[in-house]
């Protein structure tokens, strides 16, 4: 029996990286498991394919979180494939860099609707049906930027730390209701950038990591699964930093 044995898990953005190791360590652990991918449909469905393998049902479902409509449409064919979604697990994110003074509204918007009105759209289209069992657990990505700042990502920043208020006020309200929502703040973590123009000529690297190292992801894979599984029952409400020490708040 595995920690998650028979739970149902969504994790959005999961067809590569930090969500697809999340999905593999959940699936891993006996949940079944929902992927999904804004446009790769093969690329999802590669990640489902590797999590039946490891013996539990398994669905990709390409939806646009920015989207309210595919976000429902994905919240509702979960339910209905499943009967229920009992953690959720916010990672499709965008980190367009760009100077302030050249940002503009599109810009802005762009980056809140994935990052910060996606989590808003999936949390309220399943968080009643966690009410309803009496069972939830939520997590949401931040990261280091929104902490201490960085040349070109205020609007990143913002809509990322927009997450951490977002689950603290969660965390409280649902907490009678045995849901628990937390927050994960990877350093600077080993992918595959499908953007480097986004990181304006200075992809994230080890440099001032005290360990000496980028973090991987099945390390944050592995803090996702202490959070929602019963290892961290007493945790909510929090900002776990999984980043090598490069940083204290």
């Amino acid at each position: 029996m595995g920690k998650l044995q028979d739970k149902v898990a969504l994790v959005t953005g999961s067809g590569r990286n930090i969500g697809r190791a999340t999905v593999l360590k959940l699936a891993a652990e006996g949940a079944h498991v929902i992927v999904n991918a804004r446009t790769n449909e093969a690329e999802a469905e590669a990640v489902a394919r590797e999590a039946q393998a490891l013996g539990v049902r398994a669905i990709a479902v390409v939806a646009d979180i920015a989207r309210k409509d595919q976000v429902e449409a994905m919240a509702a064919r979960a339910l209905g494939e499943f009967g229920r979604v009992d953690i959720l697990i916010n990672n499709a994110a965008i980190r367009p860099h760009k100077p302030f003074t050249e940002l503009t509204q599109q810009d802005w918007e762009a980056v809140r609707s994935v990052v910060l009105d996606g989590a808003l759209y999936l949390t309220r289209a399943l968080i009643e049906p966690m009410v309803q069992n009496k069972y939830g657990r939520i997590l949401f990505f931040t990261g280091e930027g929104a902490f201490i700042g960085g040349s070109g990502r205020a609007h990143v920043s913002a809509a990322k730390m927009g997450l951490v208020g977002f689950a603290r006020g969660l965390a409280s309200e649902f907490a009678p209701h045995n849901i628990r929502v937390n927050v994960v703040s990877p350093g600077s973590i080993d992918t595959q950038r499908a953007n480097p123009e986004w990181y304006q000529g200075r992809l994230p690297s080890a440099s001032g990591i005290p360990l000496g190292r980028q973090g991987k992801v099945d390390e944050i894979a592995a803090t996702c699964l202490f959070l929602v599984s019963d290892d961290g029952g007493f945790i909510t409400g929090q900002t776990i930093h999984v980043n090598g020490g490069s940083a204290y708040y």
